[in-house]
């Protein structure tokens, strides 16, 4: 378990040092070139959904997905404890931290950032603990979001998307943590996951079945 915690803390204190500097730093829809075109700081705040996607910008939209987002992550905190106290290689506990470390670092931006940023603007950058308070309440944080990968554009003639940016999300330390974990589970240890779902299945069978009785 101490190995999960080191790679979930260590995480989310990278995904929280890189957003504060960017809110403190940049203005909203700054641009930064680090490699070419190809890879970019891009500041953008988003209402909670990952890769710069948004839900409602309505506050039962925040709670709700704030919500649901604290709830999976305590199923996957219950995971991660049980599957720890069973002699299981690190590998699948790995995937889980990850995934954990993500959900938890953009929680984090919900929960607090409204609360102690002030409002970032393109003519202004954010300050940290404003006076008269921050720009949201609880839970009503909107998600810093920075990476940039316009690797490249299609061709006017490809149909469908001629014209498009091959990879135009924008994203940050958070959800390529969620993403690594994932993909990481599935491809390295898509045995392990069917395997437990079996566990899972089975065990609410055998629970069904006793009700029954």
């Amino acid at each position: 378990m101490k190995k999960s915690l080191i790679v979930i803390f260590s995480v989310i204190l990278i995904d929280q040092i890189s957003k504060f500097l960017v809110k403190l730093n940049m203005t909203l829809s700054e641009c930064i070139p680090v490699f070419g075109k190809w890879f970019n700081i891009l500041f953008i705040e988003n209402n909670g959904m990952a890769f710069g996607w948004e839900i409602s910008e309505s506050i039962w939209g925040k709670l709700i997905l704030g919500a649901f987002r604290i709830a999976a992550v305590i199923l996957l905190f219950i995971l991660l404890k049980k599957l720890s106290d069973k002699d299981i290689s690190f590998g699948p506990l790995f995937g889980i931290s990850l995934i954990i470390a993500g959900a938890l670092g953009n929680i984090i931006d919900g929960m607090f950032y409204g609360m102690i940023f002030s409002e970032s603007t393109f003519y202004n950058t954010a300050v940290l603990f404003p006076e008269g308070g921050g720009y949201a309440g609880f839970m009503q944080g909107k998600v810093v979001d920075m990476l940039y990968f316009p690797l490249f554009t299609f061709p006017q003639w490809v149909p469908l998307f001629g014209g498009k940016i091959f990879f135009s999300p924008i994203f940050n330390i958070a959800d390529s943590s969620i993403t690594i974990g994932t993909l990481y589970l599935i491809i390295f240890h898509g045995k392990f996951i069917l395997h437990t779902i079996d566990s899972i299945s089975e065990k609410k069978q055998e629970q069904q079945e006793l009700k029954n009785e």
